[in-house]
């Protein structure tokens, strides 16, 4: 009995607390010095190609500098300047209608274009990639292309003229009334293809469940899309819609390359009004001012609908 009690009991012997197992709380990670690396250095060439001319254009916007000499302080006057400038406002008018006809436009055709080729059929990678071919292509070459065919000599009149619309033929670049119109379409013509991909991944994203549920309850391909897709495509919303402001704010390229914001500034947006003020006439103070402008409506914007889309959300 004596054995048997013996090897019954367990052998003695160091017992492991849970406490031993567990790492103490409050102890440091070690942190390889390579994930450091990798985080602190894109850190730093951000703060210092990015955020620190960011600071210089606040500080700039309140001096009166040539570029040359030395810049003093002049407080707000750039900024009460600014409010009787004629063609600021002409200005601030057309990047109001470039930002409603450039973002509605492109988001509502991008996202036509992904509901049409979000199936996948023979033949439908060529069409995807065709409407975002455009978006490889430079934006001053393809300001090149499209100033070639709005010539008075160019395409857009040749075909109108083939079909006996003699009557619509005109300089399109060169009219005060047409140049802004002219010069939208070739920056919309590359932005659709790359919000169609944006909503090409969120509608990737929908569970293909909810459709059914939807059919089974009778709804029509208008009630899914209202109730089904539209609620499902916040998220893609918000993003879509950062992207649009951003570029419509910024679009300078394309419109620089076919006006230069004319003629008499017709086609004159806040970004072209900055770049000639700033390095043409040599009023880097101004120009820093009109570039606080166009950074606090994007930011305004963007942060008061994400702001509404989160308390949506909650």
């Amino acid at each position: 009995m004596a054995l048997l009690d013996t090897d019954a009991r367990p052998a003695a012997g160091p017992r492991k607390t849970s406490s031993a197992r567990r790492p103490r709380r409050g102890a440091a990670t070690h942190v390889p010095p390579l994930v450091v690396a990798f985080v602190l250095v894109p850190l730093l060439a951000e703060g210092f190609w990015v955020f620190w001319p960011a600071l210089q254009g606040f500080y700039l916007a309140i001096t009166d500098w040539d570029g040359i000499s030395a810049a003093h302080l002049i407080g707000l006057g750039n900024f009460r300047e600014m409010a009787h400038d004629t063609v600021f406002w002409h200005a601030l008018a057309n990047t109001a209608k470039w930002l409603v006809l450039f973002g509605g436009l492109s988001a509502v055709l991008g996202l036509g274009a992904a509901l049409l080729l979000q199936q996948e059929r023979r033949g439908v990678g060529f069409y995807r990639a065709a409407l975002f071919l455009p978006v490889v292509f430079s934006l001053v070459a393809t300001a090149l292309v499209w100033q070639a065919m709005y010539q008075p000599d160019g395409l857009i009149n040749q075909v109108l003229e083939g079909v006996g619309l003699d009557n619509l033929t005109r300089s399109w670049l060169a009219d005060r009334d047409t140049a802004l119109y002219a010069v939208l379409l070739p920056a919309l013509w590359r932005q659709i293809g790359y919000v169609m991909v944006l909503y090409l991944a969120g509608l990737k994203g929908i569970d293909p469940m909810l459709y059914e549920a939807a059919k089974v309850d009778g709804a029509s391909r208008l009630q899914q899309f209202r109730h089904v897709t539209l609620p499902q495509l916040k998220s893609v919303n918000a993003v879509v819609l950062s992207v649009i402001i951003i570029d419509s704010l910024r679009s300078f390229d394309v419109v620089w390359s076919l006006t230069r914001g004319g003629p008499y500034h017709s086609s004159e947006l806040l970004s072209t009004y900055m770049y000639s003020t700033a390095f043409q006439s040599l009023r880097l103070g101004y120009g820093s001012a009109l570039a606080v402008v166009i950074f606090l409506l994007a930011f305004g914007v963007i942060a008061s609908y994400l702001v509404r889309a989160f308390r949506e959300a909650d």
